[in-house]
């Protein structure tokens, strides 16, 4: 306000300089959004593990052996790289490449019996606290370079948007399988009363389904 309480506009963002600190706040303000997120749903993944026997975290429960440890394996060499080499700071462990000829994405979303549980979340740990020093250390519009994407040249931003675009993703994915395993749901699993008669409602879907005309 100004004299006599009149409005004068965003005089501390006038200018150069304050057009600046603004774009600076709303970047700072991105990037702490879309970090908050990632840790928020490497969490709830992380959950879906919770009361399961070792069978149950490794078992594969789709016709292309989607399985619950397999997608936890995936996501800590997804931020390993993302979050590390991309950005120029290396994971200091060695990983896969995804550009070799010899990759195949479906190689690494499954754990062997000699990899137990904690050495796979411990993966995830040791590569989500990379990529977190990753995250504080660079302004989001760091440059990067992704040579298998169509647009290779990125920066910070395109790479957090992408990491918790999968991560969101595959965390669906470990919903829907934890449900398969034991019926529990939510965060974190539960399988006990909540109220709602379920078999009624998958019933009423069914029923639904059934009576939708089919597509000529």
């Amino acid at each position: 306000m100004g004299e006599h309480g009149k409005w004068r506009g965003p005089i501390a963002f006038g200018g150069a300089v304050g057009r600046a600190t603004l774009a600076r706040m709303i970047d700072d303000f991105a990037k702490a959004y879309l970090h908050d997120n990632l840790r928020w749903v490497r969490e709830s993944l992380l959950l879906k593990l919770e009361g399961l026997s070792e069978y149950d975290v490794r078992r594969p429960l789709t016709r292309t052996g989607t399985n619950l440890l397999g997608l936890v394996k995936h996501l800590a060499l997804s931020e390993a790289r993302y979050l590390g080499e991309i950005l120029g700071r290396p994971f200091p462990e060695s990983l896969p490449r995804f550009e070799d000829p010899g990759y195949r994405n479906h190689d690494h979303l499954w754990v062997t019996a000699q990899e137990t549980r904690a050495d796979v979340v411990g993966f995830y740990q040791r590569a989500q606290q990379h990529a977190d020093a990753t995250i504080d250390a660079l302004p989001i519009d760091a440059p990067g370079h992704v040579s298998w994407w169509p647009r290779p040249e990125v920066t910070l931003f395109n790479v957090m948007v992408h990491v918790l675009t999968e991560t969101n993703r595959h965390a669906g994915h470990a919903d829907i399988l934890r449900e398969q395993l034991d019926g529990a749901v939510g965060d974190p699993p539960a399988t006990g009363p909540d109220g709602t008669d379920w078999e009624a409602h998958r019933s009423r879907i069914e029923e639904a389904a059934r009576a939708a005309p089919s597509e000529r």
